[in-house]
């Protein structure tokens, strides 16, 4: 572990290697899990104001979950995102291979929103925990996503390099700079 700023960093982002594999796991990590999607405070409001130009791209059982849940829940004192009965997030959408995708970010990417999707989303496999005085930013091991850790290996992408643009985007361009420096002094 080190510190950057605010933060304790697991060395695993530097030294593990990960690049997701949608040909193998086709999205799982939208799938499977006894939870939603974990949610920030300032992302409830987000997620509310967005529903109605979101909507359109959710499948109708996401929808009602949606509609009969809220567009977050708190389950066990924890913001996340609702889940269809019980099983995959409410928000997944599936394309015509069948690969589970984020309506959200289908929104984003049709230019609808201009909110890409929850950061906890983004980020993974990294997991921001907050504490009182500083956040640990750790990496998730999850074995849906060992062929991530597999094609990750083959080409030699740590963890941090793969989730470049969500740490910027959570921690500010300085900071990542920051875990650059490290990173390199750490021969990765």
């Amino acid at each position: 572990m080190f510190q950057l700023k605010k933060t304790i960093v697991s060395e695993d982002i530097i030294e593990k290697d990960f690049v997701c594999n949608l040909n193998a796991c086709k999205g799982e990590c939208c799938i499977a899990g006894e939870a939603g999607a974990p949610l920030e405070e300032d992302e409830v409001k987000i997620m509310a104001d967005i529903y109605e130009e979101v909507k359109p791209f959710l499948r109708p059982e996401g929808i009602a979950a949606i509609e009969a849940q809220g567009t977050s829940i708190v389950r066990d004192g924890e913001l996340e995102t609702p889940l269809v009965n019980g099983a995959e997030c409410a928000y997944v959408t599936f394309n015509d291979k069948g690969w589970a995708s984020c309506g959200i970010e289908d929104a984003y990417n049709a230019g609808k929103v201009d909110w890409k999707k929850p950061i906890s989303c983004h980020l993974y496999p990294v997991r921001v925990q907050k504490y009182s005085s500083f956040s640990a930013v750790n990496y998730h091991r999850w074995p849906i996503c060992d062929d991530a850790c597999t094609l990750g290996q083959e080409l030699k992408v740590p963890v941090y390099k793969f989730t470049k643009d969500a740490l910027v985007r959570k921690f500010g361009q300085e900071w990542y700079a920051e875990l650059e420096t490290t990173a390199a002094e750490m021969g990765k």
